[in-house]
C-alpha cells in the first residue's frame, strides 16, 4: 500500500492500544499539526484509523479581570464608599466618591451601571445613595473572578461567568483535542508494509514549467477539514442601522443637516424656549465645558428676541416664563444634549443661509446627556433629528411621516402618546412594541414647534419636529433587550458579529 509520507508518519506512530493526540503526534514527527490532522481524518476515511474529540473549556482572566480580583470591582469599590459617607441614610454626590472608591476614567461609568444593575442603590441627579441591606462581599461576580485568580473555579454558574465574559473580565476558550487509535485494518497494514508515496500538495509555476506536473500524484483535498475562524471587518450594526435610516429619509425627500457636537446653550436650548430653570439645563443634566466656557459669537437681534420671548412672551395669548434670563448662562458652553440645536441654526438661517419654505431636513447624530446608565438609556446616544417646514401643517401630517418612516423598517404597530415639551404643541411621544418581549418601548418624541420658538428665529409657517432614538429603533429591529449589547463596555462582541440588521 502507498500513501502520503504524511499518512504513513502517523499509521507509524499511532498506537492500537490506547489513544495518541495529534498534536504529540506532530511533536514526535516533527510535522505541522494542520497537516496531522488533516492525514488522520484521510485515514479515518479509509477505516485505518479511528479519530476521537474531546472539548474542554477553560477560562482565564483578562487584565482588566485580574485588576479588578485583586482590588475589587468598581461596583463594590464605589458601594463601601458610599457607605463610609452615610448614603444609606443621606443621598451622596458622585462626585465626592470617587476618591474614596478609587475611581477615574472608563471605571466610573461601570461602576455606576453595575451599582444600579445588581441594585446596590440608586444614582439620581448626580447623588448615590445605597441599600444598606445588600451585601457586597457576596457579589457572586466578585466571587467568581477570586475564584479563577486562584484556579478554583469549579462549580461558577453559567450566568455569572457570562456575566463576566460580556464585561470583558474574562475569557472562555474551546479547546477540541484529537486522538486516534489504529483500527484492526491500520495494524493490518502495517504488518503487510506501506510504502511512501510522491504525492504533491501544491501545484506550482515549476511543476507547470517544467511538464513534471502530468507525472506526480497529487494530495486529494479534503474540504471538510476544520480551518481557523476568522472574525473580518464589519460594520457596526448601529452604523449600519443610521445609514439605513439616512437612505430612507433622503428617500422621502429630506436633507441632511449638521453643526457642532459642543454649542452654546443658547442654540441648544434657550431658542428652543426651555426656561433657564428647567431641570434638564442643571450642572446635573448636562456636560459642560471649562475651556472654553462660552461663546461670543451670537447674532444680537436673535438673542434680544430670545430674551424677551421667555420674559414675556410673544403675541397677544403668549406670556412667557416671567422669571430671570441671563444672557451669560445662554453663552456657556456644554455638549449638546439633543441634535435639535442644529433645527434652530438651521431655522434662524445661520447654518444654510435664508430658510424658505417648504423645507425637510434631518440628522443622525450624537447627543449627550447625565442619564442614569440603564438598559434604555446611555450617557451618549444617536438621536434621528428631523423638522419640516411648510404651511398649514398638523398633527396628522406628523403621524403620517411616522408611519411612512417605520414602516421602512418593517414596523407597523407605533403608537402615539400625548406629551407637554416646553418648545411644542401639540406634543406627542412614540412607542414600538420590542418584537422578544413584547413590551413598549419610548422611541421618540415630536411635535409642532410653539410661536415662542418660532416668531424668534423669524419663522411665519408651521413646522413640526422630533427627536428618535437610533439606539431603541436599533432595539426593535435587532431583538436586543439591553442597549449596551450594541455599544460601550459591555458590548457583546458576539451579537455585533453575528446580529441581522432586520429582526
Amino acid at each position: 500500500m502507498k500513501l502520503p509520507r504524511t499518512q504513513v508518519a502517523v499509521l507509524e506512530t499511532a498506537s492500537a492500544t490506547e489513544p495518541r493526540s495529534i498534536s504529540a503526534i506532530a511533536v514526535e514527527t516533527d510535522e505541522n499539526e494542520t497537516a496531522i490532522t488533516r492525514a488522520a481524518f484521510e485515514l479515518a476515511d479509509a477505516g485505518l484509523l479511528d479519530v476521537t474529540e474531546e472539548t474542554t473549556e477553560s477560562v482565564t482572566l483578562t487584565e482588566e479581570g485580574e485588576q479588578y480580583a485583586e482590588y475589587k470591582l468598581p461596583e463594590v469599590r464605589l458601594y463601601r464608599a458610599a457607605i463610609e459617607h452615610g448614603a444609606e441614610e443621606t443621598p451622596t454626590s458622585i462626585g465626592e466618591l470617587l476618591d474614596p472608591a478609587d475611581l477615574d476614567g472608563s471605571a466610573v461609568e461601570i461602576a455606576l451601571s453595575n451599582f444600579a444593575r445588581k441594585g446596590y442603590g440608586e444614582i439620581e441627579n448626580g447623588s448615590v445613595s445605597v441599600d444598606p441591606d445588600q451585601d457586597p462581599d457576596s457579589d457572586a461576580e466578585a466571587a467568581a473572578l477570586s475564584a479563577i485568580d486562584s484556579d478554583s473555579d469549579v462549580g461558577i454558574s453559567t450566568d455569572v461567568l457570562a456575566a463576566l465574559e460580556r464585561r470583558e473580565l474574562l475569557v472562555r476558550e474551546e479547546t477540541t483535542t484529537r486522538s486516534v487509535t489504529l483500527t484492526d485494518d491500520g495494524v493490518t497494514a502495517l504488518m503487510e508494509g506501506i510504502e511512501v508515496a510522491d504525492t504533491v500538495g501544491q501545484l506550482t509555476p515549476e511543476l507547470l514549467a517544467s511538464g513534471e506536473w502530468q507525472d506526480v500524484d497529487f494530495a486529494e483535498y479534503n474540504v471538510e477539514a476544520d480551518t481557523e475562524t476568522i472574525h473580518g471587518g464589519r460594520t457596526h450594526v448601529l452604523r449600519r442601522i443610521a445609514n439605513r435610516v439616512k437612505r430612507v429619509l433622503v428617500g422621502m425627500g429630506f436633507n441632511e443637516m449638521d453643526g457642532p457636537h459642543v454649542d452654546a446653550d443658547f442654540w441648544i436650548n434657550d431658542a428652543l424656549f426651555m426656561p433657564q430653570d428647567h431641570p434638564a439645563r442643571t450642572h446635573w443634566g448636562r456636560f459642560a465645558l471649562s475651556d472654553p466656557d462660552r461663546i461670543d459669537d451670537l447674532p444680537d437681534e436673535l438673542v434680544d428676541r430670545v430674551r424677551s420671548a421667555h420674559r414675556t412672551g410673544v403675541g397677544e395669548e403668549s406670556e412667557g416664563y416671567h422669571s430671570p434670563w441671563d444672557e451669560d448662562f445662554a453663552r456657556e458652553l456644554a455638549l449638546r444634549g439633543h441634535t435639535t440645536s442644529l433645527s434652530m441654526r438651521y431655522l434662524a438661517g445661520e447654518a444654510a443661509g435664508d430658510f424658505e419654505p417648504p423645507q425637510r431636513y434631518f440628522s443622525v447624530e450624537k447627543a449627550y446627556r447625565n442619564d442614569t446608565l440603564d438598559a434604555t438609556h446611555l450617557l451618549e446616544f444617536f438621536q434621528i433629528e428631523g423638522l419640516v417646514m411648510a404651511e398649514k401643517l398638523s398633527v396628522r401630517d406628523l403621524m403620517g411621516t411616522f408611519t411612512e418612516f417605520y414602516r421602512q423598517f418593517g414596523i407597523t404597530d407605533i403608537r402615539f402618546k400625548p406629551h407637554y415639551n416646553p418648545y411644542t404643541e401639540p406634543s406627542f411621544e412614540l412607542f414600538g412594541r420590542h418584537p422578544t418581549t413584547g413590551e413598549l418601548i419610548e422611541i421618540g418624541n415630536s411635535g409642532l414647534f410653539r410661536p415662542e420658538v418660532l416668531e424668534p428665529l423669524g419663522v411665519d409657517c408651521d413646522v413640526m419636529a422630533w427627536g428618535l432614538a437610533l439606539e431603541r429603533l436599533a432595539m426593535l429591529i435587532t431583538g436586543a433587550e439591553d442597549i449596551r449589547d450594541l455599544h460601550g463596555t459591555l458590548t457583546d462582541l458576539e451579537f455585533l458579529r453575528t446580529a441581522e440588521v432586520t429582526y
